[in-house]
């Protein structure tokens, strides 16, 4: 049997990344790529190469730049680690919490509607076929249907605002502003929309999981659709 690519997109706070991770137990030979990662990468470094880069500038200093050619200027690679990519930034590990904050969130929302992603998109694209040949590919991240027409699967996740809120809550832990999580949610809806990265093909499979318990719940949902 051939070797599949699953992309799964949604919105933000939907839990489309630990739906991925929570795939792996299931699917057999599988590993995935952290689209969203690695672009969190190439602005996390941009905003920490020593230079006065912060969100409310941010658009400028982007505006129509070669996101591949920056990733490369900025030394931000990846590898696979435990069936996952992981990114580094000047050989150093950038963990997941660093590159899942507020801030780097929202300033990846600005990135991807202003810089120039076409080489960083083929970049993407060479690397599944590459994954391809030796594993059932799961890629978490925006834009997918442009990044890799030849997608299996096409799946976008979905909940309400509040229900999203609450899971933000959750992940940022007992300081975290309910009211200003709120408001990044809807802004970064908003640039995801400007952006073209909520659009849905006439291939999407669309799922709610907004009633779902648990993050196991919401993957069993998504396998309901995934034939491997």
């Amino acid at each position: 049997m051939k070797n599949i690519v699953i992309g799964i997109e949604g919105l933000v706070g939907s839990g489309k990344t630990s739906i991925c991770k929570e795939l792996l137990k299931y699917i057999p030979n599988s590993m995935i790529l952290h689209g969203g990662n690695l672009y969190r990468g190439i602005v996390y470094a941009l905003m920490h190469n020593g230079k006065e880069i912060d969100i409310n500038n941010l658009k400028e200093n982007i505006q129509n730049i070669d996101i591949k050619e920056l990733m490369d200027k900025l030394k931000v690679k990846f590898q696979i680690e435990n069936s996952e990519s992981v990114i580094y930034v000047n050989d150093e590990k950038i963990d997941d919490e660093k590159l899942q904050s507020e801030e780097a969130s929202l300033a990846v929302s600005i990135a991807g509607l202003n810089a120039d992603n076409s080489h960083l998109y083929l970049f993407a694209r060479n690397l599944i076929d590459m994954y391809k040949e030796k594993f059932n590919v799961i890629v978490s991240g925006r834009d997918l249907m442009n990044i890799y027409p030849n997608l299996d699967y096409h799946l976008f996740i979905t909940a309400d605002l509040d229900e999203r809120v609450r899971r933000k809550m959750i992940q940022y832990g007992e300081n975290a502003n309910k009211e200003e999580i709120k408001e990044n949610i809807e802004k970064r809806d908003n640039l995801q929309k400007q952006a073209g990265y909520y659009k849905i093909y006439d291939n999407t499979i669309t799922i709610d999981v907004t009633n779902c318990i648990n993050i196991e719940e919401s993957t069993k949902k998504v396998l309901e659709h995934i034939k491997y």
